[in-house]
């Protein structure tokens, strides 16, 4: 979690909010891929954090499925993010901060469990949380 939150920082230099995500090998041991949110430095709504690490792991291992691999991020996936958690089929979620307003493992929705998808990564929160809040929370407090 920290090296994501190593890639949130950077996310601010950007001006976009300070979400960052690292993709780790089978092993656990290998970062495959890193990311952080530039919606406002690419112009790309899609350019979220976990968006651009999954594409970047699934580049580094030529496939576009990534079982085994673990995605840690310092906030809760939205919508979006989970769809594509499901779709690269990884195996593990770690996230941070809970996102109350748009989070989709397990706040306001829980899709990357949800029982109706062919595949459910497991999803593990709360790691680092005060710390992956005070970033976001100082971020939005100074803007």
């Amino acid at each position: 979690m920290r090296l994501a939150l190593d890639e949130a920082e950077r996310a601010v230099q950007g001006g976009d909010v300070p979400v960052g995500a690292v993709v780790l090998s089978p092993d656990g041991g290998t970062v495959l891929a890193r990311g952080h949110n530039e919606r406002e430095a690419a112009g790309d709504p899609t350019a979220h954090a976990e968006v651009l690490a999954l594409r970047r792991a699934a580049a580094a291992l030529g496939s576009w499925r990534l079982p085994g691999c673990t995605l840690v991020v310092t906030l809760e996936p939205c919508v979006m993010c989970a769809g594509a958690l499901v779709q690269s089929r990884v195996d593990r979620v770690v996230y941070g901060a809970r996102d109350e307003k748009a989070g989709a493992a397990g706040s306001l929705w829980d899709l990357v469990r949800d029982r109706r998808l062919n595949h459910r990564p497991e999803v593990v929160e709360g790691v680092l949380a005060d710390d992956c809040a005070r970033l976001l929370t100082g971020f939005f407090r100074d803007r």
